[in-house]
C-alpha cells in the first residue's frame, strides 16, 4: 500500500478515500489513477530536505517526461517547481498549462531549430545544452533574433549508477552530454564562454534512474569539481549553478529499498559544500530534476481481468484489458511491479499467476509472478500499483488501442484529468486513399 490507500470494509481498496471498483465502474478501465495528496507530501519531503541545508541556494525541477498533463504541470506550478521539458510537445503542454516559462528548463540530446524557436518565442528559463551543434545552432538563432538565453552544458562524468542499462545515462558511451575525460567538455565551456548570446550559469550532469544509492552522485560531482579549479583560474569559469540531475528511486516492490529523500539531498548537498571548500570555489545554486520520486508511487493503474489459461505443471495465465500499450516497461526493461484483486483486497492472496497483457505479443506480460485470491475470475478488477511514472508518457497505440483515462483523486473526490480515447481518437488524423460509402 502507498500513501492514502486502504482496505474498505467492504474488502474493496481505496485509494485517495475513493473506491477503486466504484472508480472502474465510473471511468472504465484501464484506468490511471493518481494520489494527488502523495504527490504533494513528495514534493514538500524534497523542499524540506532542501530547507535543512541554509547555506545553500536550491531549485527543484519536476522531471515532466514521467508524467506530463495539463493538471500534474498546474499541480507542480502550485507547488512552486520549476519544469524540466525534453521536446516541444511537453514545452507546449507546460506553456498551455500556464507554467511560468521562467522557471522552464529545455532538455534534449536534438532539440529541432522548431523547437529552440519555440523556447525563444516564449523566453524560457534555461536550455540544457546537450552538444556541440546544437550550442552552434543555438547561438546563431539568438544572434539571428538578438537575444541571449541562459544555458548549463550538459556534461557526462564517466559515472556509471547501478541501474539498469537502458537507463544509465552518466558512462562515457551514452549519446548524451559533452564528455568530461576527453576534453569535450572543457571545448564546450570554452566555447560557451565566447559566445555573445548564450550566458552560461553552470554545469548539468544526470548519472541514470532509478537509483537506490548516493555513491554515483557523490564521484560524479567530485568529477566535475576536479575540474571548475583549472577552468575558474584558466577560463574564468565561475559556475553558479550545478545541476546534478534525478533519478532518485522508488519502491515497486517489497524486494525494492530505496533511500529516503532527505539521504539523497543532504548527500548532494554535503558533497558539494565539501568540494567547494576543499577547491576554494564559491558554493553554487543547487537544481535536481526528480520525476518518477515524484509521481511513480502516486499511480496505480486498474484493469478489468478478462480470460484465462492454465498450463498444468508450468503457470496460469490470466488477461488484463490492458497491457504494453499502457505501460511498456515490463517489455522494455524487465520491470517488477505487484497488484492485488482491489474488489477482494481483504482475501488472502495465495495463487500465483502471470498477468497478461491483451497485445498481440508473446512478452507482452505485465507481472510474471503475482498473487491474487483462489476466487479471482473474470470481472475482477486488478490495481497495479506504483505505475504513475512512465505509464501513461510511454503510451502507445499498439494493436489500435486507446489511451486509457487518467483521474486524480485526493479525499474522497474524483476528478478526470484526461478523458479515455476513442476509437475515432485512433482515425483523426488518418487519411483514406478514397472515399468509402457503406451500403445499407
Amino acid at each position: 500500500m502507498h500513501g492514502t490507500q486502504t482496505i474498505g470494509k467492504n474488502g474493496h481498496l481505496y485509494i485517495g478515500g475513493s473506491d477503486a471498483v466504484r472508480l472502474a465502474e465510473k471511468f472504465g478501465t484501464p484506468l490511471y489513477v493518481y494520489d494527488t495528496a502523495l504527490i504533494k507530501q513528495k514534493i514538500r519531503l524534497f523542499q524540506e530536505a532542501f530547507s535543512r541545508h541554509s547555506a545553500l541556494n536550491w531549485q527543484i525541477a519536476y522531471a515532466s517526461k514521467a508524467f506530463s498533463t495539463l493538471a500534474m504541470i498546474q499541480l507542480a506550478g502550485d507547488f512552486g517547481l520549476s519544469l524540466d521539458v525534453v521536446s516541444g510537445g511537453e514545452l507546449y503542454t507546460a506553456l498551455k498549462a500556464g507554467f511560468p516559462p521562467e522557471r522552464i528548463h529545455f532538455h534534449g540530446n536534438n532539440k529541432s531549430a522548431d523547437e529552440l524557436a519555440r523556447a525563444l518565442d516564449a523566453k524560457i528559463g534555461t536550455v540544457i545544452v546537450d552538444n556541440f551543434s546544437e550550442l552552434s545552432m543555438l547561438e546563431q538563432m539568438c544572434a539571428a533574433r538578438g537575444q541571449k538565453i541562459e544555458i548549463l552544458l550538459r556534461i557526462t562524468p564517466g559515472v556509471e549508477a547501478h541501474t539498469h542499462e537502458f537507463i544509465m545515462t552518466g558512462h562515457d558511451d551514452t549519446k548524451f552530454g559533452f564528455n568530461l575525460d576527453n576534453g569535450m567538455a572543457e571545448r564546450a565551456v570554452f566555447l560557451a564562454l565566447h559566445s555573445e548570446h548564450l550566458i552560461l550559469k553552470g554545469l548539468h550532469c544526470h548519472i541514470g534512474s532509478q537509483i537506490f544509492e548516493t555513491e554515483g552522485f557523490i564521484r560524479a560531482i567530485r568529477a566535475l569539481f576536479s575540474h571548475m579549479n583549472e577552468w575558474e583560474h584558466h577560463m574564468h569559469f565561475r559556475m553558479k549553478v550545478l545541476n546534478v540531475g534525478g533519478g532518485f528511486g522508488i519502491k515497486y516492490t517489497s524486494k525494492d529499498h530505496p533511500l529516503p529523500i532527505g539521504r539523497f539531498i543532504d548527500v548532494i548537498a554535503d558533497t558539494i559544500e565539501d568540494e567547494c571548500a576543499r577547491h576554494s570555489l564559491c558554493i553554487p545554486e543547487v537544481w535536481i530534476e526528480p520525476g518518477r520520486s515524484i509521481v511513480g508511487e502516486a499511480g496505480t493503474t486498474l484493469y478489468t481481468l478478462g480470460s484465462s489459461k492454465t498450463i498444468p505443471g508450468i503457470r496460469e495465465f490470466i488477461s488484463i484489458d490492458g497491457g504494453m500499450t499502457d505501460n511498456i516497461r515490463p517489455a522494455l526493461y524487465q520491470a517488477n511491479y505487484e497488484a492485488i484483486c482491489a474488489n477482494r483486497a481483504d482475501e488472502p492472496a495465495e495463487k500465483k499467476v502471470t498477468i497478461a497483457g491483451k497485445c498481440c505479443e508473446t512478452g507482452d506480460v505485465l507481472i510474471k509472478d503475482a498473487f491474487v485470491p483462489e476466487s479471482c475470475k473474470m470481472g475482477d478488477i486488478l490495481a497495479v500499483f506504483c505505475t504513475g511514472a512512465y505509464g501513461y508518457s510511454m503510451a502507445s497505440h499498439y494493436n489500435r488501442l486507446p489511451n486509457p483515462a487518467v483521474v486524480f483523486v485526493e479525499d474522497g473526490e474524483a476528478s478526470i484529468v484526461v478523458r479515455r480515447e476513442t476509437y475515432e481518437d485512433l482515425i483523426r488524423n488518418d487519411v483514406p486513399l478514397r472515399t468509402f460509402s457503406s451500403r445499407q
